[in-house]
C-alpha cells in the first residue's frame, strides 16, 4: 500500500536559530516523515529574510501534496509572496500562505499534515491556530 504523500510546512522567520527552533519543536510534534523546512535571516547570516532561500525550502518541502507557508512578519510574508511569483505556474498554485502565528501555526499544521489533511485542511489548521486558548487566567 502506498502512502498519500504529505502537505509541507515551510517556516519563514527572519532570524534563522527562530525559524530552525521552531521546525524542531514542530517535527517533536508532528514527527520524521513531514517535510518541514526552515528558513531564516539573509544567506549572510544577518536578519532579514530570503525569497530565493524561501523559493528553496518549497520545493524540498513540496511532496506533491502541496505546502503551507507561516511566517513570523509581515516582511517576510512579502518575500514568500515573491518567492510564490518566482515559482512556475504549477508550482505556485500548491503553495498557500497561512495567516496564523508562528509557532503555533506551525505546529498545528505539522500536526494536521502529518495525519494526512489536505492542503486546504492544513491551511485553515494553522489560521486558526491565532485564536488557541492558552489557558490563561486573569
Amino acid at each position: 500500500m502506498t502512502q498519500q504523500p504529505l502537505v509541507g510546512i515551510v517556516v519563514v522567520s527572519h532570524s534563522r536559530r527562530i525559524a530552525e527552533g521552531v521546525v524542531e519543536l514542530a517535527r517533536q510534534m508532528a514527527g520524521d516523515e513531514l517535510r518541514l523546512e526552515g528558513v531564516g535571516g539573509q544567506p549572510d547570516g544577518s536578519i532579514g529574510t530570503d525569497a530565493d532561500g524561501i523559493v528553496a525550502a518549497i520545493g524540498r518541502a513540496q511532496a506533491g501534496a502541496g505546502v503551507v507557508v507561516i511566517g513570523d512578519l509581515g516582511s517576510a510574508i512579502l518575500a514568500t509572496e515573491s518567492a510564490v511569483e518566482m515559482l512556475g505556474p504549477g508550482e505556485a498554485g500548491s503553495v498557500m500562505i497561512s495567516s496564523g502565528p508562528l509557532v503555533e501555526g506551525a505546529v498545528v499544521a505539522a500536526v494536521q499534515a502529518s495525519i494526512g489533511q489536505s492542503l486546504e485542511e492544513v491551511v485553515t489548521a494553522a489560521d486558526a491556530a491565532k485564536d488557541l486558548d492558552k489557558g490563561v487566567v486573569r
